[in-house]
């Protein structure tokens, strides 16, 4: 019998949820599947195929030009498996939502349920409420009616967590359309905030990242410019924690108190993703981005004077309206010089409701692919020869899970430098968990990737690691779903490659 047989034979009704877009969305779909298997529901296996869930959510993100159209493509082909399935119910939340509000039941009649940002919490009543009354229930809060972080929670990983400080977005960047839909900045008490790491160590995380729209804004709601610095000062203070991330922060707000605290507080990990969207001050200007070259290269500086190994990483948008040649070599000439260790790049693509899409001198697609390309060529170079510099190089790394696609074939295992890169390593001959922490010697560098083809220097068995063996024994244990099941996301990445530059690039 499957585990899919077993969910059915004792009456439990199984979900998936489907997560598009940013950190935000990722860190709402924990609370939404903590949310339905607080409400009796378990999560259907991965086996399971399309369309064989009783529940399917959809976390929408409104970032990308073509969103409604992938978002409809992927509700038109469960309409008949849901005609074929009984009692099937299909739900419709995040950003384009709230966006598109009734417009998604008046296109697909079948979907049961449409929730915003704000109200994440109602899913299990409205699907109840549209079950009850046979009919679609939509509900679009206008403000936050709880920080995430206070729902329940199904996290994907058993040693590294997702830690929202504050939601919403005080900027008004002419090429994103999230704060429109998630609101004003709201920012969460540090205590509060302290108070949920403190459970999550207790728990075996040893791993957070801090996360919100504009996560060095955060103190701006109660009138407190150095809270954000505090607060990681404060998290170093807690004991068993042993990384601490964060993103995205925006270059308006990185004051020298942040850099500081980085510097000082020793769980605060060498890593930085900066958002730097273009190097031209013509085009800053044009996106209503608060800085200058000068002001982003200058922060720049400051954080490689006082963390000198720190890995510092970047979005990049190509081809905004009215970008000139003179323009883009400007974005060059930062590369350049910041010498990122990774970029997100993008191509511009035109967010309906926002402010650029209706700009002047929208760059021919031919123009922005030349550009980009080069770009990337230029980025990748400087990524390899970055990388190049940690070979020869004493790192401890938390082993990850599922982040090596190959690790199976070249008996190798993966885990995270305190700098965030992916270090592929000679798998030793006592057993490693996920959460454990290795030391080994950097021997070779690729442009995404690092490789330690020596013996392990050093194994230490953590508390995170027992996290994951409980976690995972409980999975064998029970069918698939009723627990937390095995971790899928392993050590959060800084940023998800497929909607960087919009929602997460503040």
């Amino acid at each position: 019998m499957t585990s899919s047989d077993r969910s059915q034979a004792v009456g439990v009704k199984t979900y998936e949820v489907r997560t598009y877009g940013c950190q935000m969305n990722v860190h709402d779909s924990e609370r939404l599947s903590g949310l339905l298997e607080e409400a009796g529901y378990v999560r259907a296996p991965e086996d399971a195929g399309e369309g064989n869930a009783d529940v399917v959510v959809f976390n929408t993100c409104a970032v990308r030009e073509n969103a409604d159209n992938r978002l409809y493509g992927n509700l038109g082909r469960l309409a008949p498996m849901k005609t074929a399935r009984p009692g099937m119910q299909i739900a419709v939340g995040g950003c384009l939502a709230q966006k598109d509000r009734d417009t998604i039941v008046k296109k697909a009649p079948w979907v049961d349920v449409v929730f915003g940002t704000h109200n994440i919490g109602k899913l299990p009543v409205l699907l109840e409420r549209a079950r009850i009354q046979d009919e679609a229930q939509v509900e679009i809060a206008e403000s936050l009616e709880a920080f995430p972080s206070t729902l329940p929670t199904r996290r994907e990983s058993a040693y590294a967590a997702w830690v929202s400080i504050s939601v919403g977005c005080n900027n008004t960047c002419t090429f994103c359309i999230v704060p429109a839909l998630r609101g004003k900045e709201k920012d969460r008490r540090t205590g509060d905030i302290l108070a949920e790491i403190e459970a999550l160590v207790g728990e075996g995380v040893s791993e957070i990242t801090l996360l919100g729209q504009n996560v060095n804004a955060y103190g701006s709601d109660i009138g407190d410019r150095e809270a954000f610095s505090k607060l990681l000062r404060a998290c170093g203070t807690i004991e068993g924690l042993e990384r601490v991330r964060f993103t995205s922060p925006h270059p308006r707000d990185f004051t020298d108190d942040v850099i500081a605290a980085m510097a000082e507080t020793p769980n605060v990990m060498p890593q930085l993703h900066m958002p730097l969207q273009s190097g031209s001050d013509t085009v800053l200007k044009a996106m209503r981005r608060s800085y200058r070259q000068d002001r982003y290269l200058g922060i720049i500086e400051k954080v490689r004077a006082a963390i000198p190994h720190a890995a510092i990483t970047t979005d990049i948008i190509v081809g905004f309206p009215g970008e000139t040649e003179e323009d883009f070599e400007e974005t060059l000439h930062v590369v350049r010089e910041a010498r990122f260790a990774q970029a997100f790049t993008f191509q511009y693509s035109k967010r309906p409701g926002t402010p650029a899409a209706t700009m002047e001198d929208q760059i021919p697609k031919e123009v922005v692919q030349k550009r980009y390309e080069r770009l990337v060529a230029l980025q990748e170079e400087i990524s390899w020869e970055e990388n190049k510099k940690q070979v020869g190089r004493t790192l401890e790394l938390m082993v990850a899970e599922g982040e090596g696609r190959k690790d199976g074939a070249t008996r190798r295992l993966s885990g995270r430098a305190p700098d965030n890169r992916l270090v592929h390593f000679t798998k030793p001959d006592q057993e490693v968990r996920p959460g454990d922490v290795v030391t080994v010697e950097i021997t070779y560098a690729a442009p995404h990737h690092l490789l330690a083809e020596g013996a392990v220097l050093d194994v230490r068995r953590t508390r995170a690691g027992d996290a994951w063996e409980k976690r995972n024994a409980a999975a064998e244990a029970k069918p698939a779903g009723v627990l937390l099941g095995l971790p899928k996301i392993g050590v959060p990445e800084p940023l998800p490659v497929a909607t960087t530059g919009g929602c997460g690039g503040h």
